[in-house]
């Protein structure tokens, strides 16, 4: 399963590449996750840094565990991770942060895979609701943050989704 979505926020790439870069803070304000451990944090070149994160999510029934490499490129304001290990075939996942004349526009991509038939379908039927609810997530963050405009559930000044 492939999705993107693409919105424009009243904040600065560098506050947003910051805020999603900050991983050990997820289960504070992405309700599905239960947990997060991050670690073996290093250097990758100037100013890209990579880390391994392990997050304990719930969704309905469903309990599962996986592991991914994050990659944060902050000259490029570009968030990479992939899968390391977990009850996916396939997980990536990509953001972008562009400067645009009303902040920021940002960009994420998820392409996944579920290992398991049973995850897959049950899952599949809401993942597009799952993805914005994400991005959702990290737009409250943000205003809780750096202030700004509450721009309601639909969340966004301008909103681009595909599959």
């Amino acid at each position: 399963m492939h999705h993107s979505l693409t919105r424009v926020l009243p904040y600065t790439p560098a506050q947003l590449f910051a805020l999603v870069g900050d991983v050990e803070r997820y289960p504070q304000f992405i309700r599905w996750i239960t947990g997060l451990r991050a670690w073996n944090r290093r250097p990758d070149g100037e100013g890209v840094t990579l880390m391994d994160a392990e997050a304990q999510v719930k969704f309905s029934v469903v309990r599962e565990r996986f592991a991914t490499r994050v990659r944060l490129d902050e000259p490029a304001l570009a968030i990479d991770v992939n899968l390391l290990s977990g009850p996916f075939r396939k997980l990536r996942n990509r953001w972008r942060f562009s400067p645009h004349p009303q902040g920021c526009e940002l960009s994420f991509e998820i392409d996944f895979e579920f290992g398991s038939r049973f995850l897959e379908n049950l899952l599949a039927a809401n993942f597009e609701n799952a993805v914005a609810k994400i991005v959702n997530a990290f737009e409250r963050r943000a205003m809780s943050l750096y202030g700004g405009k509450n721009l309601g559930d639909a969340g966004d000044l301008g909103a681009n989704v595909s599959k």
